[in-house]
């Protein structure tokens, strides 16, 4: 075979093991072997347990022998967020600051990946309490990027992205409250759609939190969606059920024919977008007006003290949550955290109502600034992947969200929102488009994001193991 097992898309997967020519076990040994060769490096993952994945890779081969897979997936292996509970395993959000209690039942995208017999490989790695866009952790060993070791694979959802990058299997399972799918997905060069709010189930809910696909290929996540977006009475913002025809995803180049599509170049608060960034970005617009759309500048929309808003609502909700916290164990948390959460502790009531009022601003100010168009494209972060050992590419806990301009708006107004590598760097670091849709659009983000996979510049091969590889996980 042309690929390495452990490289192959979900899709040729399965279709593998429907025409029998490769087994799940032999696919389990793949990406097994090909995760001894990279974790040392990149510290992905969390609860690695080889012995685990070769039994479910045998029950699901024996499943295909019968002719009798459980669903989609079956077979084909899957990393979940930390965050995402999984029956019988600790949740420890990042942080040394939580006691280590099993839990008692799958959340829902971890069940809905059981029932169609996907092959758990392990968890993945994030920030403390998934409120950095690194891989910075009081718990987890720090996470880096494979593009360059040196740099962050972005966050919370760290170890998703730089898995999914460095080919450990082709389905990931992340979360995402402010840009933490799209973050890391731009960073390590990897796909992912933020779906409509409810799209995929979540426990426990939150406004503007969902979870999400991470893949290299939009094919992979079009059948990922499938598996995730099952109901679940559990989240109480959970959509109706819909009957989405998630496999018309590749609908051609011709899908963007006539499309209106705003071209977003300035956040309108936070960092300035660096000079890469913008050119990578005007010259996916000047491919889609190639491709037949009709591309518009867009104002910027959102506002610095929206932004703020957003920040110091979230530091207040941090500061109750460690206030609870016994000394001993407060202190845990990561230092740039605990500063963060503290300088919230003197906010008036009144204070805090302006601070949560932003979201409401927001979302309206978002919905209403994309009425005109079918779609809207961004920078996914105006900077690329900064130091891995830095919290933030500010490396300031009163200025920790001046990345996300250009992601947390969509949270706030439910819009399904994708991540596309577009370029990279003169010193080959990826750079992410940001494809926007209107709430509940979900397969048409996924569609226009197909066509752009087919019209975008040649990609670079996907990084591989340092020669010197360390053959062995801590």
């Amino acid at each position: 075979m042309a690929e390495a097992l452990h490289e192959l898309s979900a899709p040729a997967l399965v279709e593998l093991y429907r025409r029998r020519e490769v087994s799940p076990v032999e696919v389990a040994r793949s990406v097994l072997g090909h995760v001894e060769r990279w974790e040392y490096y990149l510290q992905a993952l969390y609860l690695l347990r080889p012995d685990l994945v070769m039994d479910q890779a045998r029950a699901s081969e024996a499943r295909w022998r019968k002719g009798k897979p459980l669903g989609l997936i079956d077979g084909v292996p899957v990393t979940i967020k930390d965050n995402i509970a999984t029956q019988g395993d600790p949740t420890p959000l990042g942080t040394a600051a939580v006691e280590l209690v099993p839990a008692s039942a799958d959340a829902p995208p971890a069940a809905r990946v059981r029932e169609h017999g996907g092959v758990v490989l392990a968890k993945t790695t994030m920030p403390d309490y998934g409120m950095l866009s690194s891989g910075l952790s009081s718990f987890h060993k720090l996470a880096r990027n494979p593009w360059d070791r040196s740099r962050t694979p972005g966050g919370s959802s760290a170890g998703a992205g730089a898995a999914a990058a460095a080919g450990y299997g082709p389905l990931h399972i992340g979360t995402d409250i402010g840009g933490s799918l799209r973050l890391p997905a731009g960073w390590c060069g990897i796909f992912t759609l933020k779906p409509s709010l409810g799209r995929v189930p979540i426990d426990p809910p939150y406004m503007g939190r969902a979870a999400g696909p991470m893949t290299r290929t939009v094919a992979d996540a079009a059948l990922f969606m499938q598996v995730l977006s099952g109901a679940d009475e559990r989240d109480s913002m959970n959509l109706p059920p819909q009957d989405i025809a998630w496999g018309s995803f590749d609908a051609g180049v011709e899908r963007l024919r006539g499309l209106r599509i705003g071209l977003l170049l300035d956040a309108g608060c936070g960092l300035p977008v660096e000079r890469e960034v913008r050119a990578a970005i005007e010259r996916a617009g000047a491919l889609f007006e190639r491709a037949g759309a009709v591309v518009a500048p867009m104002k910027p929309f959102m506002t610095q003290g929206m932004l703020d808003g957003l920040d110091h609502f979230w530091r207040m909700r941090s500061h109750v949550d460690m206030k609870m916290l016994p000394a001993a164990t407060r202190a845990r948390v990561l230092p740039y955290i605990r500063k963060w959460a503290d300088s919230a502790a003197g906010m008036s009531g009144e204070e805090v109502f302006r601070a949560f009022h932003q979201f409401h601003l927001t979302r309206v100010t978002t919905i209403n600034a994309c009425r005109a168009f079918d779609y809207v494209i961004s920078p996914v972060s105006p900077v690329p992947a900064f130091a891995a050992e830095l919290p933030s590419p500010t490396n300031d806990p009163l200025r920790p969200l001046e990345h996300i301009g250009f992601t947390v708006p969509f949270n706030m107004s439910e819009q399904p929102a994708a991540s596309i590598n577009c370029g990279y760097t003169a010193t080959g670091l990826p750079i992410g488009l940001q494809i926007a849709g209107k709430r509940f659009d979900d397969l048409g983000v996924l569609q226009v994001a197909r066509a752009f996979e087919l019209i975008r510049e040649a990609q670079r091969p996907w990084p591989q193991p340092p020669s010197e590889a360390i053959h062995h996980v801590d």
